[in-house]
């Protein structure tokens, strides 16, 4: 299920207050323990701030994809050096997404002016 913009919008708030749970840091860059550890903080959160230190070896954007590929996740916001990272859990999900509105719904629909 792809993000709609209400819906990463309200992510993007939930994400504000976050600090980030997984750093990038100089050498190693992108591993299979990295992976692993963001696949592990988003079963455990759902909602992830990582950061790429400035000494990494790795930019954020030539990694996204192979990061999202990997960890199943779907891209909240890229800011610099920050990305927010959304996964939702398949059981008890812990965060409620707002609603996708359905085409030709009264919400989309626009409203005639006067």
């Amino acid at each position: 299920m792809e993000l709609t913009a209400k819906q990463r919008q309200y992510l993007r708030a939930l994400a504000h207050a976050l600090k980030p749970l997984v750093q990038i840091g100089a050498k190693k860059g992108i591993g299979e323990t990295v992976i692993e550890q963001i696949k592990a903080q988003l079963l455990a959160h759902e909602l992830l701030k990582i950061r790429f230190n400035t000494e990494s070896s790795v930019e954020p954007a030539d990694v996204l994809e192979e990061l999202l590929q990997k960890t199943e996740s779907q891209l909240v916001q890229h800011s610099g050096r920050t990305l927010v990272l959304y996964r939702r859990r398949q059981f008890k999900p812990a965060i409620e997404l707002p609603k996708a509105a359905r085409p030709g719904h009264p919400a989309t629909t626009p409203k005639a002016s006067s």
